[in-house]
């Protein structure tokens, strides 16, 4: 506008100058009383006046479409190209071990003795607490020595009837007491091992829970063994995903109180439907080099179920959908000094992730798609490009 304004302008001083000159020569023409001059003079006035007039229309033309240009929707565009596209799902799930329990009591009795304590580490097999076995170990030494006698008496009646010495009857009675007494020593062997308490595989004591002393019944919580090996997250799929989260797919592991990233797969994925909320349950692996990662701590994971190396995305705002449920978007073609036409295009879409959304149909590369103004613009309308 400013360029024309000068023009404009220039032109004006033209023909003031031209209008100052046709001046002193008419004057001189008229001052002649020349017919003839007086004639070629009126022709020549109207010729000039015809080339200005021309002139003048050339520069409103170009002043109408300019401010013609200016009203038009002033549009933003995207130009699509082929991206790799990686869609998550995101959900949530709690840090659990195999190697996490509270060791009970099989014995009732005084808690005699607790060889352990809190965090302490200990193997499996380990000793950690003695209750008082209430006589037990007398009692299985007398039964020792019964069991001792009785199987003397069982190999000397053998050898004798083995020489046809004695009757048959002594020998199977002296058998049976034998017998007898070693499954009653295995039984008391097996109650007085329950006095023992030890550790059922190698970890830490996270908890004492009975202090030495109490008397205690069969079932009551006595500590607490905890292994931070092999730790995994169990988190509930919702069965929609059963097809697309399988053993071996990438996870990415956020822990929101620790402020930790890490990476991982699917180690185990479920086969049961859960039919209260129709879920199946996914294992996911934790790198061992964590040492504050803790069983129940709550984690974020991103599941990686579809991926596309040729998906075409755009913005999800920029969609419409007209009164019959198509999906739409406008486009400009025929784009030239920044003036083009708006074209709709019906689109089919696929997955999300964010506020990106996959185009799976209805635009191709290197197609302008009109992302602000979006919806201010019409079909077939002309709009002006902001590069």
């Amino acid at each position: 506008m400013k360029t024309f304004h000068i023009i404009i302008f220039s032109l004006a001083l033209i023909l003031i100058s031209c209008g100052d000159n046709s001046t002193d020569n008419l004057e001189t023409v008229l001052n002649s009383n020349d017919a003839t001059a007086l004639n070629t003079k009126k022709l020549e006035l109207i010729e000039e006046q015809k080339v200005l007039n021309d002139k003048i229309n050339t520069i409103n033309t170009k002043l109408e479409s300019l401010n013609g240009n200016e009203k038009l929707p002033l549009v933003s565009i995207i130009t699509t190209k082929e991206e790799n596209f990686k869609h998550f799902v995101e959900l949530q799930g709690n840090v659990t071990t195999k190697n996490l329990v509270v060791i009970n009591s099989e014995y009732a009795g005084m808690l005699q003795q607790v060889l352990v304590k809190e965090g302490q580490k200990v193997t499996k097999g380990q000793l950690l607490a003695k209750i008082d076995d209430g006589g037990l170990s007398q009692q299985l030494a007398q039964m020792q020595i019964q069991t001792d006698l009785a199987k003397t008496t069982f190999e000397r009646q053998q050898r004798l009837w083995k020489q046809s010495i004695g009757s048959e009857i002594q020998y199977l009675q002296a058998k049976s007491t034998f017998e007898s007494q070693q499954q009653a020593i295995s039984q008391m062997q097996q109650q007085l091992a329950k006095t023992s308490v030890t550790a059922p595989f190698s970890g830490t004591i996270d908890d004492v829970i009975t202090e030495q002393g109490s008397n205690i019944a069969p079932g009551t919580p006595l500590m607490r063994l905890v292994s931070l090996k092999d730790m995994y997250i169990e988190v509930d799929v919702p069965e929609t995903y059963l097809t697309e989260i399988t053993t071996n797919k990438l996870v990415n592991i956020e822990f929101p109180i620790l402020n930790l990233n890490v990476e991982s797969k699917v180690r185990q994925a479920g086969s049961f439907i859960n039919a209260a909320n129709r879920t199946y349950k996914i294992e996911v692996d934790i790198p061992e080099n964590h040492p504050n990662i803790k069983p129940n701590l709550t984690a974020k994971l991103k599941i990686n179920d579809y991926t596309n190396s040729n998906a075409i995305l755009i913005p999800q705002d920029i969609i419409s959908e007209d009164a019959q449920g198509n999906q739409y978007i406008y486009v400009v073609e025929n784009i030239n000094d920044s003036i083009g036409t708006v074209i709709r295009t019906n689109v089919k879409t696929g997955k999300t992730q964010g506020d990106i959304i996959e185009i799976l149909d209805g635009l191709k590369p290197n197609t302008f798609v009109i992302k602000e103004g979006a919806r201010r613009v019409k079909e077939g309308q002309n709009v002006k490009v902001q590069q």
